[in-house]
C-alpha cells in the first residue's frame, strides 16, 4: 500500500511539473501523423465511433469528409483533444476545400468551427446534436457575393457576456474580412478562463467577450445534469467540427497561460 501511494504521489508530482514547465510554451496539439489523442463524437453515434472515416489524417492534416457518408442526417460531428484546458492560447491554420455535402443544412456551406470550453463528450448522449459549448466559427465567403466575416462567435447551450450586457444571440458576428476561396486562413483563440475571450483572424483581433456560461437553446437531447444554466464555464475540452463543409486542419498548437487569480 504505501509503495502504491508513492508512486501515485510520484506520478502526481511528475504531472504538475509537466504542466508548470508547459506554462509560456507552445505544445503542439496534432503530432501530424494521427488523431489517437482526440476522441471522436458524431450525433446518432456513440463516442469513439468515427462514422465513415470522417476525421481523417492525410498529408500532414486533419481533414475533414464525408465520401462515405449518405444522406448527411443531420451527423453533425466533433473532434475532441483528449485534455481539457482553461486558461490558453490556442492557434491553427484552416482552409475550406472541395464541394459542400448537399444534403446537409444549407447554412453549414463553408461552415465549420473550433469548440472550446465544451463538455467531455464522453457526457454526451447519442443523440445528443452539439456539446455545450463555445464555438469560434469559420466561414467562407459564399457565390452570392454577400459579406461573411470568419472567427464569429455561436453559443451551443451557452451565453457570453458581449459589450458589457449578457448577450443571447447564438452568433454573433466578428469585425473580420470575408475570405474565399482555397486559401489557408490563421485563427488564433486566447481564453482566460471565464474572463476575457479573443477571437483573432490572420492576425487581427477581430472579437471579445466574457463570462461564457451554461444557458440557451440549440442543443438537444442532452443530459439534464450537465446543462445548469448560469454556471461559468472556466474550462473545458477544444474541438474540430464537422458539419456537412469539407475542411482541413494543420499546425494546431496550445501554450498554457497563467492563471492570475491563483496567484
Amino acid at each position: 500500500m504505501i509503495r502504491i501511494v508513492l508512486c501515485l504521489l510520484f506520478i502526481t508530482g511528475i504531472t504538475h511539473s509537466t504542466q508548470a514547465q508547459e506554462k509560456g510554451k507552445w505544445r503542439s496539439l496534432f503530432n501530424g501523423k494521427d488523431i489517437k489523442d482526440w476522441f471522436v463524437k458524431i450525433h446518432h453515434y456513440e463516442t469513439g465511433d468515427n462514422f465513415g472515416n470522417t476525421f481523417r489524417v492525410e498529408d500532414g492534416m486533419i481533414k475533414v469528409r464525408y465520401d462515405q457518408y449518405g444522406d448527411f442526417n443531420d451527423q453533425f460531428g466533433h473532434l475532441y483533444f483528449k485534455q481539457p484546458f482553461s486558461y490558453y492560447h490556442l492557434k491553427f491554420e484552416y482552409r475550406f476545400v472541395g464541394e459542400w455535402y448537399r444534403s446537409a443544412p444549407s447554412y453549414t456551406e463553408l461552415n465549420s468551427g473550433v469548440m472550446y470550453h465544451s463538455q467531455d463528450p464522453r457526457t454526451m448522449p447519442k443523440e445528443q446534436d452539439w456539446p455545450i459549448s463555445i464555438e469560434m466559427q469559420l466561414l467562407g465567403g459564399l457565390a452570392d457575393g454577400k459579406p461573411r466575416p470568419t472567427g464569429n462567435m455561436c453559443s451551443p447551450g451557452t451565453h457570453i457576456v458581449y459589450q458589457g450586457k449578457l448577450d443571447t444571440r447564438h452568433c454573433i458576428n466578428s469585425s473580420s474580412p470575408t475570405y474565399r476561396g482555397e486559401q489557408w486562413i490563421k485563427g488564433e483563440l486566447i481564453v482566460l478562463g471565464d474572463s476575457l475571450i479573443t477571437h483573432i483572424i490572420n492576425g487581427d483581433t477581430v472579437l471579445q467577450y466574457s463570462k461564457p456560461q451554461i444557458g440557451g437553446p440549440v442543443v438537444h437531447n442532452y443530459d439534464p445534469a450537465i446543462k445548469q444554466d448560469g454556471k461559468l464555464l472556466t474550462s473545458g475540452f477544444i474541438a474540430l467540427q464537422s458539419e456537412g463543409q469539407p475542411i482541413d486542419f494543420r499546425n494546431i498548437e496550445i501554450m498554457v497561460l497563467e492563471d492570475k487569480k491563483k496567484r
